[in-house]
């Protein structure tokens, strides 16, 4: 199965591309999503993450990462090479170093919890209630396990 991530980081830390779409490709595996697609990553700072999270969800704060599914709402004309466009997600990389450090670990684990969380909300998963947010925390950390050891 192809997949095509696309990584824009406008941030000055370095970090690993080839992991992302690693951790990309094993989310869409072990969710059984059985198509080719084409995910977009944006690494980026909190101010535009504080304008995206306002003008998007109605928040006027940086948050540390923000999904725009690409499955909902009207649908797009197919992509060249019949990829999906499952959609793009938004990381302050700000946020994650500084919850990365509250969590001990290190930055590009940060990224990796971030990308799983948000990639989990372009397949469906929520948070809204608290059977939602069990199931959703399961996964991600089933997840973050197989890509860390799997």
């Amino acid at each position: 199965m192809e997949t095509e991530v696309l990584v824009r980081n406008s941030q000055t830390e370095p970090v690993d591309e080839n992991r992302l779409t690693c951790v990309v490709e094993k989310i869409l595996e072990l969710e059984d999503f059985g198509k080719p697609a084409e995910i977009s990553i944006v690494l980026t700072g909190d101010e535009e993450v504080r304008i995206l999270n306002r003008d998007y969800r109605g928040k006027d704060c940086p948050t540390d990462v923000l999904s725009f599914c690409q499955l909902e709402g009207e649908p797009f004309a197919p992509s060249v090479g019949g990829l999906v466009e499952l959609g793009d997600v938004v990381i302050s990389v700000d946020t994650a170093r500084r919850q990365s450090l509250e969590h001990g670990h290190s930055l590009q684990t940060e990224i990796d919890v971030l990308t799983i969380h948000a990639m989990l909300h372009l397949l469906g998963y929520d948070h809204e209630d608290d059977e939602e947010a069990e199931v959703m925390q399961s996964r991600e950390s089933a997840i973050l396990e197989e890509v860390n050891h799997g």
